[in-house]
């Protein structure tokens, strides 16, 4: 069996098309056996003493080991979901968790870098050793190496039961999306909802064999409803739909209620941080991060949203005096989307429908890698003939002066069982082995965006573009690395609010007329924005800004005073809190944003979301560099690349900003770019 399973093939690429649930089981046994027996001889010759070869990068082999079979699994898992594939990345997931807990609770290991951050050689090894050497000496100690036995043994069983109900949770969100559809047989009643998005849903009725449109909860549809349609209680039905997922309430009220899951999720976590001595989760997610103390992240949001109010309030009062002069006097929370896109068409002269014209994929995708290219001297190149999951996934190599430095696979169309949003993950990270021989990144891409229909090319809004350009900026983080160690190599290591720094570095030249201009091609004319349109998209960076920075504070300061607190609250009513707090727009009782809230439940941002801000914040400040200095300035280019993008996680990020900037991060970039008050 193990001979014949694609996860254990060592292929330069996972064998995608190949892998299947049955193959988890064995390949992760496999790996865990020879990784624990390994690790076993590797403990036995601390005491007599190792060196970096034969300790850390003979940990480091046993770790690609793993990721070569977890990563695929973990993916496939999430972009082409099943019962069959949940159960096997479940079981999987379990074993993990268990071999974590032996791999950061073994002593033996622990000493070991105590040796070499003790020994003479310490002093002579690179950032990036020393960096490898520090981090794992902290994670140790994040794992209760220094607990006695029956607390390891609580610990290990409180991140066990963790990672399960965090699958739980995921599970449960992708149920209740895919469980919920409706069929509509009259098109009159998605009257104002665009032609691209009908077909979308016509096509969604024909593959389950059905005639008509069928609305889902798929990313697309549900934007595409909540924006364009014209029938208010159609807007109705799929925002409550939508808002009750995973919860007691909805059509499938109960079925996949996550709200017992986040309380077991809240008490395992509060209860990890007191074993290690904290007093709250949030404290320890500070642990690994660029901020250092719970009380200069609730300032830095209070003090977002004191600069945003004003603007908020006077943008939500605009709106509703303009719904009330189209017939609608109370404004609901199913009307902001669709009011807010008709006022951009009314006053601004600006659709994002309309803006989609302009932008096939495959140009953008051009544009994007052009301005690649330009900024950091590298070359895109598309590849063929190679092993995908699904026929619209493809694969790209990153060059430079004829060398490779890395591949991603770039999946961008939203499809019945794959989780929503988009992401970047890695599925191989750089390093040099003891036999220096040197291993490529690799990356996956994912996204949702409504797929062309029969010969016609796919179109993205502007805020499809943007989200395009971020997650690419999480790519260019991974692949650009120059650093050979694997901990701390491309966004391996990178504190987490500031992992986002490059995603929001690179979107900012979305707003870039003369980028726009390369980006745009109209999908029959084949002509550039306009002058006209191209000057309202970019005036647009500001509309409704105070709004937006609010909606991020508000799910911000959620996440965070969720785990600050000692005893676990009750989420729905926190949030309900937050959002008298700081909100100006204040949804029905029966929404259950956080039943869904996937980033902190289950998608590594607990006590973290509010790294999204912090890291726009210096997105904006390093962006502004080139606003100063030329847009295209090659020396500007060539130091964010040598600094944020090489360095990875092998330098303090607060310390590669400093050097890139020449000073400490301000937020007045941020204020100015949003046109909120400083």
């Amino acid at each position: 069996m193990c001979d014949a399973n694609p996860l254990l093939s060592n292929d330069d690429l996972p064998a995608y098309s190949k892998i299947r649930p049955e193959h988890v089981g064995p390949a992760i046994d496999k790996v865990l056996a020879d990784n624990r027996n390994a690790l076993s001889q590797l403990s036995d010759c601390i005491a007599a003493g190792l060196d970096w070869n034969s300790f850390v990068l003979k940990l480091d082999e046993l770790h690609a080991a793993l990721e070569e079979v977890w990563s695929p699994v973990s993916h496939l898992n999430a972009v082409c979901s099943n019962a069959q594939w949940r159960e096997a990345y479940d079981n999987a997931l379990a074993k993990l968790s268990v071999y974590s807990n032996e791999l950061r609770q073994n002593k033996a290991l622990y000493n070991g870098f105590q040796s070499l951050l003790n020994s003479r050689d310490y002093v002579r090894f690179d950032t990036a050793q020393r960096t490898v050497i520090d981090h794992a000496i902290r994670d140790f100690k994040l794992s209760g190496v220094h607990l006695g036995p029956a607390a390891q043994k609580l610990f290990c069983q409180l991140s066990l039961e963790l990672s399960g109900l965090e699958s739980r949770f995921a599970s449960n969100v992708l149920d209740a999306t895919q469980c919920w559809s409706r069929l509509l047989v009259d098109e009159a009643e998605l009257a104002g909802v665009p032609t691209a998005a009908k077909a979308f849903m016509a096509q969604s009725a024909h593959t389950r064999g059905l005639v008509g449109w069928l609305l889902t909860l798929e990313t697309p549809c549900v934007q595409a409803i909540l924006t364009y349609a014209h029938d208010r209680s159609l807007r109705e039905e799929l925002y409550f739909n939508n808002v009750t997922r995973a919860s007691e309430l909805g059509p499938n009220a109960g079925v996949f209620d996550n709200g017992p899951i986040m309380h077991q999720i809240l008490e395992r976590r509060a209860e990890l941080a007191l074993l290690l001595g904290y007093d709250n989760y949030a404290q320890l997610s500070l642990a690994t991060k660029m901020v250092d103390l719970v009380p200069q992240v609730l300032d830095f949001l209070h003090e977002l949203a004191a600069h945003s109010r004003e603007r908020a309030d006077h943008e939500l009062q605009k709106l509703a005096s303009f719904a009330s002069q189209m017939g609608t006097d109370s404004l609901c929370a199913w009307d902001i989307g669709y009011f807010t896109e008709l006022y951009q068409q009314q006053h601004l002269a600006l659709s994002q429908e309309a803006v989609r014209s302009y932008f096939p994929v495959d140009h953008v995708l051009n544009g994007l890698f052009e301005l690649t290219e330009r900024l950091h001297d590298v070359q895109i190149n598309e590849l063929k003939n190679f092993d995908r999951w699904h026929p619209d996934v493809r694969l790209f190599e990153v060059v430079e002066h004829g060398e490779r430095l890395g591949r991603f696979f770039l999946d961008l169309y939203a499809r019945p069982n794959k989780r929503g949003g988009a992401w970047m993950d890695g599925c191989r990270s750089r390093r040099r082995d003891a036999q220096g021989a040197l291993h490529l990144p690799v990356a996956n891409l994912v996204c949702n965006f409504t797929p062309g229909m029969g010969d016609e090319p796919a179109l993205l809004t502007h805020d499809e573009v943007t989200a395009l350009f971020h997650e690419f900026g999480h790519v260019l983080h991974h692949l650009l690395t120059c650093v050979e160690q694997a901990g701390v190599a491309g966004v391996n290591g990178v504190a987490w609010d500031a992992v986002e720094l490059p995603s929001q570095y690179l979107e900012n030249w979305c707003w870039q007329p003369e980028v726009l201009r390369r980006l745009s091609c109209h999908v029959d004319s084949k002509e550039p924005l306009p002058e006209d349109l191209l000057v309202r998209l970019t005036d647009s960076r500001k509309f409704q800004a105070g709004l937006a920075t609010l909606r991020q504070v508000e799910f911000s300061l959620f996440d965070f005073e969720l785990h600050a607190s000692i005893q676990p609250q009750d989420p729905t009513a926190l949030l309900m809190t937050v959002r008298k707090e700081v909100s100006l727009i204040i949804p029905p009782d029966y929404n259950r944003f956080a039943n869904s809230f996937s980033h902190i439940f289950a998608g590594g941002y607990a006590a973290g979301y509010y790294s999204y801000k912090w890291a726009e914040v210096l997105a904006a400040d390093a962006f502004s560099r080139f606003t100063e200095e030329g847009l295209f300035n090659p020396v500007v280019g060539e130091a964010f690349r040598d600094t944020v993008l090489a360095m990875g996680g092998a330098e303090p990020a607060l310390d590669l900003f400093r050097r890139f900037r020449g000073r400490e991060p301000r937020i007045n970039a941020l204020l100015k770019q949003n046109g909120l008050s400083l």
